[in-house]
Order: structure tokens, then C-alpha cells, then sequence
């Protein structure tokens, strides 16, 4: 398989222990990789676990809670995470004993805020999610061959069980929603900056104070280690050579008991064993022994380097040259901590608070940190948005604007050619939005047979320039809201006029009969390899501005004769509000954008009479007839609308929407 290469990575939980030591090592081996921490900065996290990175380019922090609905969705958004490593969780077992609530809010709830999050925005191509060999429960103490990723889950205390269940909510996502989820299963983790209510840095500082060292029951739990450069690169290994859907155990084939690695640290402090070591009451369960084959990861390359001597020694010498990392951690040696309630270090604002990127350069006191001073709750505060908008002089482009006028929405009109990439970047880089809106193409003036006689300006901007807007906008993480047309299809023996058989999204086009059409159908279909486009098939366009020349009904108002076959059509009145919903969302993919049903050319007609003028008279006449006074042929089908429907349930009709916001609102007007 190729390997991954992501470009913007969200790192939750990455002031802690575990994933600061992956955080820095990504930034540092990968400059091309721009990494963004998450962190609420809770008790057992420290910004100095991420000095290493802090003047790097390519760091950016911001503090905040993964539970937050609305700040996860803007840093989604604004910072175009296409990857999240996810380790920020509650992990110490002799919490969740007094304190499960907090458990199941930070690890399960702060879990599915984030898989929504990836599912709304839909720009995610690797979900990790960080998980614990505790969710296996006990491995039997004569087993030869550890559990592996396909072992039933037995978790035996709060913690693991909220693990577990936060591991069923990542596998229901990547299951429903295709979400490209990988999780992984660790065993215990030490080495420098970890809190010391885990057992090693906590006999470490109690050995560095000559205090004795309390273990749990009578020592004889096994557990097993591994040193944390040793997971960070097994991290790394798994962010580029993993495989979506797949569950990778990061372990190691040796064991100790718990009494062994007090006495090893005993020995590293020349301290009498004996002496030292103290027995106290046990947990209300720990698990006996944990213990699990890890060969799927070899398989992908990584092995564990480190010695256990080599990095006990590593960490003892870090302890001793940083005593005072964590300040006050005296509440963290006791036998049974309760650290929930602890302030987290070097932790300056109560709340969480939103900063653009440019003000955070003025505000910040570390490079590359995001520490705002709270102003308002988070949780009320909609994510920032900005559209660039092609089309300015086009009709469905100029209504865009007007619309983000009205809902109070930045925006700004795109001013290079889309078929000169460099205009496009510069647009881009210029605006910096968060989803692009092209509603440029060339439709012909006064109608579509202008196309067929301007071929190569035709494709230009058509294909060529669509093209390159979707390229462009992958490459910067962008969502393009494209104005296609539904004018690809005509009526066929499998969708025959009168049935009410509509063409679906998915449907091959099958009307040759225009250069415009074609070019339409031909971009459309190379679209389809760009998973960062939401393509709206617009088929006769409908408005309740009357004078508009392009508006479908003034036009056929103003025909000496017209035909009279029924079609699917888009009213853009009610249509246009849902797109920008449908931006919002980041709604991908192909959606027919017409009102549900069909309506003929005489029904309109007919409407028109009845509210706007009484006096109107026309005239029919055949396709045949029609085909002697027009260049190309025209499309004529009928749309099925039910996926857009689906989403939107409150959408009209395409004759209730005719009459609600075209013709009522212009029958007040006429009769004043």
C-alpha cells in the first residue's frame, strides 16, 4: 500500500505525556506537516511537555475541550485538519474509581464531538483514535499467546469501560458514515514528562525524597512497558502505513510485575528494597495481568528499540534534572490520588476562548500558542465562516452575495480567472476562506446556441476553469460548492416523459445534444475524483425577480410560441438559502438541486395569467418546430430531488414553490 501523507494534523491531548512526545517528533521529522494541538490543559498537562516545538513554523496550539461542539468544528474547518491523532482522555484507573462521570464526559462525549465534527465536515482522510490494552480486561495469567485485535472486549473498571465505549462509537462512524478510522491498543507508556500519579514517575519522585513506595495489593500484577520514543515512532508508523478500519496493538513481549519494577527503581537509587517498599490496600479491582501480540504492528515495520534498563535510566536522570516540571504533584504520590480537580500547569484562562490566527500573533506570548483570554462561552458562538464566491456578474452569482449579505456572512468575489491557477491561489490566499462558491460558467448570451460557435471559450471556463478551482481548493483543504446544471439528461425509454421515473445523482447523463450540455456532463463526471466538491445540478432557474432576463419564466413569457413539456426546475428563492446551508454542512457529492416534481411550460404560463397578468395569451408549438428556429437541441427530463429532499425535509414542491415565492409575492406587487 502506499503510505499516507497528511498535510494538517489535529492532535487532541497533546500537552500531556504520550501524545506531546508524538506531537514533537512529528513536527520535527516533518516540517512539510503542519500540527495542531488541542488541549484543555487539565491537571496532568503542561505546555513545557511541548517546548521542542514551540518555535517551530509549523506548531500551533490552541487550548480548549473536545467537548466543545463549535470550537472543534472552526479548527476543523478554519485550519483544514484533514487528520486527527486523538489521545486527549481521562487515563488514570484510580480516578475513574471516584470520579466516573468525568470519565465518560471526556472520553466517551468528547469522542463522538469529535467523530460528528469529522462527519459534518466531511475533509477527513484518517481518524486515529488512541485506545488501551484495558479494554481487553484481564489476559489469564498461564495464557502463552497475548490478545489480539480481534479479542473480545472485557473491561473491567470505568476507565477501560468508557475506552471501550468510546471505541464502539469510532467503529459505528467508520461503519455508517465511511469514516477512515484507525484505532490502536497500547500497553503502558513511561519516560520523561509523564504526571507522576502513574507508577513509575511517581516512585521516582517518592525514591528522589527518600519516601517509602506504596504498591497495590501484594505486587504481583504484571504489567508491560514500553519507553515513549518507542510509541511515538509506533504512532508514526501507524499515521503513514496504517490501514483505515484496521485496530494495531502497540506492545512489547516482556512482562514485569509491579513489585519488580519497584525493586529495579530501588536498585537505580541504591535504596533497600525491603526498607522502601510498602504495601497498601488494593484497588476495588486490578486486573492481574495485561498482555497482547503486537505482530500486526511489526508487520508494518516497527519494532521497540529501547531497553528497559536504557529508559528507566533515561527517566530517572530527566526526574532528577526536572524535579519541579509538575510544581506541587504532592496530592499525586498518595497510595489512591484523586486528581481531577487539580488546575493544570502553566493553565492561564478559566474558559475557552476563539482567536483568528492573525490576532493570535499579537496576543500570543509563545510562538505558534493559542492561549486566548476568554470573552464569551465557546459554546455560543457559531464557527467563523468566509465564502469566496465566483460569478460576480452572473446572475446566480450575484444573488449568492446578496444572500451572504443578508445572513451576515464574510464574503468577498473571486478576481482571477479560474483557468489561470495563479489568479485562483492568489484569490485564496488573499481571502482566506472557508468554502469557495463558483457560480462562474459560461451559459451563453443571449441563450446556450452562443456555445456553439465559441468552443474553445466554452471549455475554458467550463472545464478548464472548474477544474482548476477544485484542484486548487483540495490542495488548501477547501470545500467547492460547484452551480452545475441539470440539463444533462433528456427523456428515455428508462425515464419516459409523464412517468414521474426521475434521474438520480448517480445516473450516466445522456443529452448530446449541445456543446454546453457537454461540456457540463464532461466535468461533472472528472469531478467525481475530487472528494472536496458538492456539485448542485441547477436545471431552468426560476426566481421571483421578474425583470430578470434570465429568469426561465420571463423568458418563455416574452417567446412568440414555446413547447409545452413538463421538466423538473429550481427556484431559486427557496434553493439558494439551502445551498449556503448545504456549505455550511460541507455537504459533498452530487445532489439534484430542483424543487421535487415536474411542471410544464403551459402551467407556468398558466400561473402567470392567473397572478400577473389576466390578459396574457401564447401560443404553442412542437419540438420539431422549435428545432428550425434554435441552433441545439434542448434538454427536457425530470430530476429526481428526493436525496435533497431527504436532507432538507421542508422543501416545496415545485408548484407550491412557484406560488409561494414567485407568483404571490409578484400578484401583491402588481395589483399595487
Amino acid at each position: 500500500m502506499a503510505e499516507y501523507k497528511p498535510k494538517n494534523i489535529l492532535i487532541t491531548g497533546a500537552a500531556g505525556f504520550i501524545a506531546s512526545h508524538v506531537a514533537n517528533r512529528l513536527i520535527r521529522n516533518y516540517p512539510q506537516y503542519k500540527i495542531v494541538v488541542l488541549d484543555k490543559l487539565d491537571y496532568c498537562s503542561n505546555l513545557k511537555n511541548l517546548r521542542p516545538s514551540q518555535s517551530s513554523p509549523n506548531f500551533k496550539f490552541i487550548k480548549g475541550d473536545i467537548g466543545s461542539a463549535d470550537l472543534v468544528n472552526f479548527i476543523l474547518l478554519t485550519e483544514s485538519i484533514d487528520t486527527i491523532m486523538h489521545f486527549a482522555a481521562q487515563t488514570h484507573v484510580d480516578n475513574s474509581f471516584g470520579n466516573s462521570f468525568e470519565f465518560t464526559k471526556n472520553n466517551i462525549y468528547g469522542t463522538h464531538v469529535l467523530l460528528e465534527a469529522c462527519k459534518v465536515t466531511g475533509q477527513i482522510k484518517r481518524f486515529i483514535h488512541v485506545s488501551t490494552d484495558e479494554v481487553y480486561g484481564e489476559t489469564d495469567e498461564d495464557a502463552l499467546v497475548g490478545n489480539h485485535e480481534a479479542s473480545q472486549l472485557l473491561p473491567t473498571n470505568p476507565y477501560s469501560a468508557t475506552k471501550a465505549g468510546a471505541e464502539m462509537l469510532v467503529m459505528a462512524y467508520g461503519r455508517s458514515y465511511g469514516l477512515p478510522v484507525i484505532t490502536t491498543r497500547g500497553n503502558n507508556v513511561y519516560g520523561p514528562n509523564q504526571f507522576p500519579e502513574k507508577m513509575i514517575p511517581k516512585f521516582i519522585l517518592l525514591a528522589m525524597r527518600g519516601k517509602s513506595l506504596p504498591i497495590h495489593g501484594d505486587g504481583s500484577n504484571v504489567r508491560s512497558y514500553l519507553y515513549c520514543e518507542d510509541v511515538a515512532e509506533a504512532f508514526e508508523t501507524i499515521l503513514h502505513k496504517g490501514e483505515v478500519g484496521h485496530v494495531y496493538n502497540i506492545g512489547t513481549d516482556k512482562e514485569r510485575t509491579v513489585l519488580d519494577v519497584a525493586k529495579d527503581i530501588c536498585k537505580l537509587f541504591t535504596l533497600e528494597a525491603d526498607q522502601v517498599i510498602k504495601f497498601v490496600e488494593n484497588r476495588p479491582f486490578n486486573d492481574q495481568r495485561y498482555f497482547l501480540d503486537h505482530q500486526k504492528l511489526k508487520n508494518l515495520g516497527w519494532s521497540e528499540r529501547t531497553t528497559w534498563v536504557e529508559g528507566l535510566k533515561k527517566t530517572m536522570e530527566w526526574y532528577l534534572s526536572n524535579p519541579d516540571w509538575w510544581g506541587d504533584v504532592s496530592g499525586a504520590l498518595l497510595p489512591h490520588p484523586r486528581m481531577l480537580m487539580m488546575p493544570g500547569s502553566e493553565r492561564n484562562a478559566s474558559n475557552v476562548g476563539i482567536l483568528a490566527a492573525s490576532h493570535v500573533a499579537n496576543k500570543s506570548s509563545h510562538k505558534g500558542m493559542v492561549i486566548p483570554v476568554p470573552k464569551t462561552n465557546p459554546t455560543n458562538q457559531k464557527p467563523r465562516l468566509k465564502f469566496l464566491i465566483y460569478g460576480r456578474t452572473g446572475w446566480i452569482g450575484g444573488l449568492l452575495g446578496k444572500l451572504c449579505e443578508k445572513q451576515e456572512i464574510p464574503f468577498e468575489y473571486g478576481k482571477g480567472r479560474l483557468q489561470e491557477r495563479s489568479q485562483v491561489l492568489a484569490d485564496i490566499q488573499s481571502v482566506r476562506p472557508t468554502h469557495v462558491l463558483n457560480a462562474a460558467g459560461v451559459t451563453g448570451r443571449p441563450n446556450v446556441d452562443w456555445c456553439e460557435s465559441h468552443k474553445p471559450e466554452t471549455i475554458r471556463t467550463n472545464v478548464v476553469g472548474t477544474l482548476t478551482l477544485a484542484d486548487v481548493c483540495r490542495e488548501h483543504g477547501l470545500l467547492m460548492v460547484n452551480f452545475a446544471t441539470g440539463c444533462i439528461f433528456e427523456y428515455d425509454d428508462a425515464h419516459p416523459l409523464g412517468s414521474g421515473i426521475g434521474y438520480k445523482e448517480e445516473d450516466k447523463p445522456n443529452f448530446i445534444g449541445s456543446f454546453y450540455s457537454k461540456t457540463k456532463a464532461m466535468v461533472e463526471e472528472l469531478l467525481n475524483e475530487y472528494d472536496n466538491v458538492c456539485t448542485l445540478r441547477v436545471r431552468m432557474p426560476i426566481s421571483s425577480d421578474l425583470s430578470n432576463p434570465r429568469n426561465f419564466i420571463t423568458k418563455i413569457a416574452k417567446y412568440d410560441k414555446v413547447v409545452n413539456i413538463p421538466n423538473s426546475m429550481t427556484i431559486l428563492d427557496e434553493l439558494l438559502p439551502i445551498s449556503i446551508e448545504m456549505a455550511k454542512r460541507n455537504l459533498r457529492g452530487v445532489w439534484n438541486f430542483t424543487n421535487p416534481g415536474v411542471v410544464s411550460h403551459n402551467e407556468i404560463l398558466e400561473m402567470y395569467k392567473k397572478y400577473i397578468n389576466p390578459n396574457f395569451k401564447w401560443v404553442n408549438f412542437t419540438l420539431d418546430e422549435q428545432a428550425k428556429v434554435i441552433v441545439a437541441p434542448r434538454s427536457n427530463n425530470e430530476m429526481d430531488a428526493s436525496k435533497l429532499k431527504n436532507e432538507f425535509p421542508e422543501l416545496l414542491s415545485i408548484k407550491e414553490s412557484l406560488i409561494k415565492y414567485v407568483f404571490e409575492p409578484n400578484k401583491k406587487s402588481f395589483t399595487a
